[in-house]
């Protein structure tokens, strides 16, 4: 038996919360909290986890929180969450440091701990003692170096010209890891296409939309933009239009959501490195059935990544096109 997931939206009055569950607790029951199911990537990651409960036979709620920043409120929901007494709980935390209080409390519970999407700093962890059954998510670093090598292969290795790089939230590890893949990879690749800004966006579509604007407003010949979530690309797009430069930068985004998979279309964004949430939430709750069985689970579980772009949708013959959502 599992839960069939359902939508509905709830005010900050509320706890700022989306929860979706039975009402009734259940035995042996899988607890998931994600950042906010009002984000394409985590609605999908939803529906990831609703197919892998319905495959491995498992009861599970999902709670989440109102935005991809509301750190504060996403401790009390993990809070209210182990006082249902869960077997697993899957985590997609905020920053690396938010909900360590609750994830010291649920190991002493004795609940396994799986770290959804790579949010936890394994350092921080160490240093706290917090033991995780599992990490699974795509390799953030090599996320990054994807949109490089892109960008690269769209302006030429002997390209010239200013960047900018809209990071994620501040302190957020897996903003972190994209840009630096980035960064890296671009430097490597292309010594001379220099990035003249690296800001964090806060993962917000108006933020990133008025940094895009103030870059560009002093460096009119902006060749490229890569931003870490998808979000943050497509308030790049909307300050690239607005500015008449529509073809003229490059813009690239990480995640693979269903709205940037409509913009590409368009031909407004030109790609996103597509994360494939839905295949990391239908495997994190596949393998946490194992590791509750007893079975063996690699300490961190990679999901591979696509670079997204309108010629690869269009030929519709890539393999893992099935798992965008």
């Amino acid at each position: 038996m599992y839960n069939k997931m359902f939508k509905t939206k709830v005010g900050a009055a509320a706890l700022a919360a989306v929860v979706v569950a039975s009402p009734a607790f259940a035995e042996g029951e899988y607890g998931i909290l994600m950042k906010t199911l009002a984000n394409p990537f985590w609605g999908a990651m939803g529906q990831g986890v609703e197919d892998g409960a319905m495959a491995a036979g498992v009861e599970y709620f999902i709670q989440a929180v109102e935005s991809d920043q509301a750190a504060e409120s996403q401790l009390n929901v993990c809070n209210t969450m182990l006082e249902r007494s869960p077997v697993a709980m899957i985590t997609a935390a905020i920053n690396s440091t938010n909900l360590l209080p609750c994830l010291r409390a649920a190991q002493e519970a004795g609940i396994k701990v799986v770290d959804l999407d790579g949010n936890l700093d394994p350092a921080i962890l160490a240093a706290e003692g917090i033991e995780i059954t599992f990490r699974i998510g795509s390799n953030n670093v090599l996320a990054g170096a994807q949109g490089a090598e892109y960008m690269v292969g769209q302006l030429g290795a002997d390209a010239t010209g200013p960047v900018l790089v809209i990071e994620g939230l501040s302190g957020n590890i897996t903003g972190q890891m994209r840009a630096t893949g980035f960064a890296e990879k671009l430097a490597e690749l292309a010594p001379g296409l220099e990035i003249v800004a690296s800001l964090p966006g806060d993962w917000d579509r108006g933020k990133a939309a008025n940094i895009t604007n103030d870059i560009l407003t002093r460096n009119p010949d902006l060749v490229g933009i890569f931003a870490a979530n998808d979000g943050m690309a497509l308030g790049a797009v909307e300050s690239v239009f607005a500015a008449g430069k529509a073809g003229d930068v490059i813009i690239i985004g990480v995640d693979g959501n269903s709205d940037a998979v409509k913009s590409i279309s368009e031909g407004r964004l030109t790609a996103s490195v597509a994360q494939l949430p839905y295949l990391v939430g239908q495997q994190a709750v596949e393998n946490v059935k194992v590791a509750i069985d007893g079975g063996e689970v690699e300490s961190q579980i990679i999901v591979p990544t696509l670079v997204l772009t309108k010629e690869v949708m269009d030929a519709g013959t890539e393999p893992l096109l099935a798992f965008v959502k």
